[in-house]
């Protein structure tokens, strides 16, 4: 019974393991830095439909653990580590951003993005505010629209070419125009152009991040920065660039079916970048009460980092001395 689990009033040593346990499980599932790695070769070998499954709901369980499970029943583990939780959120956004710059397989590309949004996600809700954990909450679903819907893009593009590589591509906007629309919209929604859903999301998280921690939060705008660098790098290489000589596909434009399946996602792209209240008004009260538990089992006034950080050292000793 999660009720009475979270009602537990378990002491500070066990919380600070039990958290790190389930921490081990969330993260990885997230991916976090550094246990991320699975998730690029996870992408890049999956098939298209596996590839948005995986980033439109599968990767959000581990929030939702962090959430469900970790926060109500480990309030002290929280705050006890909430610093070095945001250093390391805050690590995944620059890192995911600077290693995609990197790639030359396109979907392996938007994989390595992902680490770099999901960072986003860990940063608004390790805030331990309102604010952050809302914009958390909603760059989860912003993530699960605009990374679904560029591996649905990249998945179209690859039945007609059957190849991965950026360097095979050019030109699009002059064979392929109205597959290039859609491309460009789910594009400027990714670096968080304003009007579109994530923009909002992004914002809340990192005026959370401000009321955490303003060193951190200053650190999450260069991923920010990033993030616009290598999807308009990504752009220009498919998009306006000279096509490759030595690629000879046969391009044709999206069909109705194509078109079907990616304007739902348009229509989301804007309604919640004009419109997020109505997302964020069934957040309010949720979030109000995770914040109230958290809080009322360790009194922020009360907290001490120091005093906590000892204890956490004391039982790594004892443990390494065991072992």
């Amino acid at each position: 019974d999660m009720l009475e689990l979270s009602k537990v009033n378990y002491p500070i040593e066990l919380q600070l393991w039990l958290f790190l346990a389930f921490f081990a499980a969330f993260a990885v599932k997230m991916p976090m830095f550094p246990i991320h790695t699975w998730l690029p070769d996870a992408h890049t070998e999956a098939p298209t439909a596996g590839s948005v499954i995986l980033a439109g709901i599968l990767l959000k369980m581990g929030a939702y653990g962090f959430l469900r499970f970790s926060f109500p029943m480990f309030p002290h583990a929280v705050k006890v580590l909430f610093i070095p939780l945001l250093i390391l959120s805050v690590t995944a956004i620059i890192y995911g951003a600077y290693v995609t710059l990197m790639q030359k397989d396109i979907k392996r590309l938007i994989a390595y993005s992902s680490v770099s949004h999901m960072g986003f996600v860990t940063l608004g809700l390790f805030t331990l505010n309102q604010t952050g954990i809302e914009g958390g909450l909603l760059q989860m679903i912003n993530h699960g629209i605009i990374t679904g819907a560029l591996f649905l893009c990249i998945g179209m593009i690859y039945e007609r070419t059957h190849t991965r590589m950026i360097e095979d591509y050019g030109g699009l906007s002059k064979t392929i125009p109205v597959y290039v629309v859609f491309f460009t919209i789910f594009s400027l929604a990714a670096i968080g152009l304003p009007g579109m859903n994530a923009f909002v999301g992004e914002f809340l998280i990192i005026s959370g991040a401000f009321k955490a921690n303003m060193v951190i939060a200053a650190f999450s705008i260069i991923g920010i920065v990033l993030g616009v660098t290598y999807m308009a790098w990504l752009y220009y290489r498919v998009v306006l660039n000279e096509m490759n000589p030595n690629s000879k596909y046969n391009l044709y434009d999206l069909d109705w079916r194509e078109i079907a399946t990616l304007v739902p996602l348009v229509v989301l792209v804007f309604l919640i970048g004009v419109k997020p209240g109505f997302l964020l008004s069934y957040m309010h009260i949720s979030v109000e009460h995770l914040l109230e538990q958290v809080h009322t089992n360790v009194p922020l006034e009360t907290f001490n980092i120091h005093d906590s950080m000892n204890v956490i050292i004391e039982h790594v000793k004892e443990l390494l001395w065991r072992v």
